[in-house]
This record gives structure tokens, sequence and C-alpha cells, in this order.
């Protein structure tokens, strides 16, 4: 055994423990400071969603899509930032692996908007967060 696995293996932990520690810390930074962002910018957000689905199907819905993608994404950040303590202490997946689904729910979300605005950058710098998180999601399952 290597100097690192002897090392983890001395706090109960797996190389597949550390994928899911580090995807989880990951997903917990990324969807707690954009669900915050949407909630300390309540109007400002609204404002700029509302004009960047001005020309689509979506344009009368973003009063009703922003609390529904803010709960989504404060949800996978909050069971990632939970999950990683779980993973930690415990060894145990199941809150993790809830804020990878939640992550890849939202993810699938905003990649949709973005579709049907027909803002394709926006999609196409959503896909490494999407794939960051079926990663993550692979590494809890």
């Amino acid at each position: 055994m290597n100097n690192t696995a002897s090392c983890l293996a001395e706090f109960g932990l797996t190389s597949i423990h550390l994928m899911q520690l580090a995807f989880s810390a990951f997903a917990a930074v990324l969807f707690l400071q954009s669900s915050l962002d949407n909630l300390f910018n309540w109007q400002g957000e609204k404002a700029y969603f509302t004009e960047h689905f001005s020309k689509s199907i979506l344009k009368g819905s973003v009063p009703l899509l922003l609390p529904v993608i803010t709960l989504v994404e404060f949800s996978a950040g909050l069971f990632s930032a939970l999950g990683f303590g779980q993973v930690l202490f415990t060894g145990n997946t199941g809150l993790g692996t809830v804020g990878m689904l939640s992550a890849v729910t939202g993810l699938t979300m905003l990649f949709f908007g973005q579709r049907v605005a027909k803002d394709y950058k926006g999609a196409a710098v959503l896909v490494p967060y999407f794939l960051m998180a079926v990663g993550g999601l692979w590494f809890f399952l």
C-alpha cells in the first residue's frame, strides 16, 4: 500500500471518499453561491431573467420559475454541503447523492432555459458543470 492510501486508511477514507468529498465541496460552493446571489439580489436577478427570456416562450414565467430554480440550486448546495460532512464523518452517501441529483436537475433546468432563450453560448458554458455533476453522481452511486 502506498503512503497516500495508508494515510487515508488511518482515517477510514478511500479514494472514492476523496472523490465524493471533492465533488460535494465543489457543488456546495457553486450552488450555495448561486442561490444566495438570487436571494440577496432578487430584484436584479428577476429583471435580468425577465429581459433574458423576453423573446422566448418563457417570457411570462420568470416570476414562477425564478423561485423554483433558486430552491433547486439551494437544495443542491445544501445537500452537497451536508453530504460532505456525512461522507467525512460517517462514510455514508445519502445526502451527497441527493445533492448531486439536485445539481443535475438544476443544471438541466438552466440548460433548458438557455436553449429556449437561444443563448447557445450560455448553454455551452453549463456543459462542464453538468459533466461535473454527473461525474459526482457516478461516484455517489
